[in-house]
């Protein structure tokens, strides 16, 4: 693995919102950033090439973020083919791989695009997806921090990595969110649950999460954990906990297929993806 960001860019506002965070994610972690534009095959109309050439899109965003942050480091790349697969195998190269939730191409109707789809759900290295151009502008805010999804009976061992050391390099409070649900035999039963049982198993779903994080509260004695243990569904859990923070976390093997896509289309800040 090279320690590298890469930051996959086109002509979109979107892709210019990733390539700052992954700016200030480059110069948060003194790493060099890699700015990648990938050509469709196909030749372009010539219309379809304004404001500038497709060879010189990433250059110039480079030269866009040099201007603005003088000791980044970056360079600029074109390649041709698509852009999925090219990403996908530099992105399992690199340390981060970065880009918007969608491009330039496609309907307006569609939250995420088929390379981010394709990126979140198969990349081997973490994936960072921004939403939009607000995620992109300005400073975080003081008070934001960074938000991780941990399934206590199956975690993740590289998410939490992943958002262990967000946190610390931050210099934020991580919050760990186990969305839990009752027993199946609660659940179907006719009748409201008791208080007390239901307190009794929130009790224990309590402690398996601090039981799950405590290697990870050991190994980084210095970030300040806040542990949620809530009774909604992980999508619903990660969306609300999304509204107070810079950054969401999720492990891929905690959030397959559908549960992902829902996530990406709801959450209000960048998403991290990260493989077992």
């Amino acid at each position: 693995m090279q320690r590298v960001i890469i930051a996959g860019v086109d002509r979109s506002a979107r892709s210019r919102a990733a390539a700052d965070w992954a700016t200030r994610e480059a110069l948060l972690r003194g790493l060099p950033l890699r700015v990648v534009h990938v050509v469709p095959p196909a030749p372009l109309d010539p219309v379809e090439q304004w404001p500038y050439r497709p060879a010189a899109v990433a250059d110039h965003v480079v030269a866009e973020l040099v201007e603005r942050h003088p000791a980044l480091r970056a360079q600029g790349e074109s390649h041709t083919g698509m852009p999925a697969p090219v990403l996908r195998a530099m992105g399992g190269q690199a340390e981060l791989l970065v880009l918007g939730l969608r491009g330039e191409g496609g309907s307006a109707r569609i939250a995420v695009g088929s390379t981010a789809a394709a990126l979140a759900e198969g990349s081997a290295g973490p994936v960072v997806l921004v939403p939009g151009p607000l995620a992109g502008q300005g400073p975080p805010r003081p008070s934001a921090g960074v938000t991780v999804g941990v399934d206590v009976r199956a975690p993740v061992g590289g998410a939490l990595d992943f958002a262990f050391e967000a946190a610390r390099l931050r210099g934020a409070r991580l919050h760990a969110v186990y969305a839990w649900k009752l027993p199946a035999s609660a659940a179907a039963a006719p009748f409201a649950v008791l208080e007390e049982d239901r307190a009794t198993w929130e009790d224990q779903e309590v402690q398996l999460l601090s039981d799950a994080l405590r290697p990870w509260r050991r190994k980084y004695p210095d970030v300040d954990v806040l542990e949620d243990v809530v009774l909604f569904t992980p999508v619903e859990a990660l969306v609300h906990a999304s509204e107070g923070a810079e950054l969401v976390v999720v492990g891929r093997r905690s959030a397959p297929g559908a549960t992902l896509r829902e996530l990406l289309e709801h959450c209000r800040c960048p998403v991290a993806v990260v493989p077992a």
